[in-house]
């Protein structure tokens, strides 16, 4: 598209100079000053790409925070390579199916029983080409999805399962393991875990 441009500006400015060699001989120094002054300008307004960009790829990527997620955790693919769970063609799958899921965090979640306690609380992370999870983000909101805080206590139990699942299931596109992201969402009723979605 630059180049486009670029061609385009020359072309005008050179049947500009044609024109104003055509007219009056008088006005031919002015001209010519304002057509040299445009085109330098002209030269000047390229913009050079920037090499690290203020947004993300797409909404909801997870970027490495070196403070907070495991150091050991590396993607296989490269980041602009990361597929979104809506890429996958099967929506989310489970190492061992989803009873699987369900059991590990209903034995292992202790309810903190409050009756102000309602809502959702979602952990979303990025699995990797391997099977290993990492990148995980919390998101906690009341039933109308308006933002929720959550006693600390049942934050950190869902967590922690979340976070001790060693293998997730490994998933291919073109016969190459892919990495992609995943999340859990769960159902808090009066500090019960009531259901586990996707």
């Amino acid at each position: 598209m630059k180049y486009i441009l670029k061609s385009y500006r020359k072309r005008f400015l050179y049947k500009t100079l044609l024109v104003l060699n055509s007219t009056n001989q008088m006005k031919k120094p002015f001209f010519t000053i304002l057509l040299l002054v445009s085109m330098l300008s002209g030269c000047q307004t390229d913009k050079k790409e920037d090499k690290n960009p203020k947004y993300l790829r797409w909404v909801g990527d997870i970027v490495q925070n070196e403070q907070t997620d495991a150091s050991g955790f590396r993607i296989c693919n490269g980041e602009e390579n990361v597929l979104q769970y809506f890429n996958l063609g099967e929506g989310p799958v489970y190492h061992g199916e989803k009873k699987s899921i369900v059991r590990r965090f209903k034995s292992q979640f202790t309810p903190i029983p409050d009756d102000k306690e309602d809502g959702l609380i979602r952990i979303r992370f990025l699995v990797n080409c391997e099977g290993m999870a990492g990148r995980f983000r919390v998101l906690q909101s009341d039933y109308q999805y308006q933002e929720k805080e959550f006693d600390s206590e049942i934050v950190s139990q869902l967590l922690s399962t979340t976070t001790s699942i060693e293998q997730w299931e490994v998933l291919y596109r073109n016969n190459i393991p892919v990495d992609y992201y995943m999340y859990l969402i769960f159902k808090i009723s009066d500090g019960q875990l009531t259901e586990i979605l996707p």
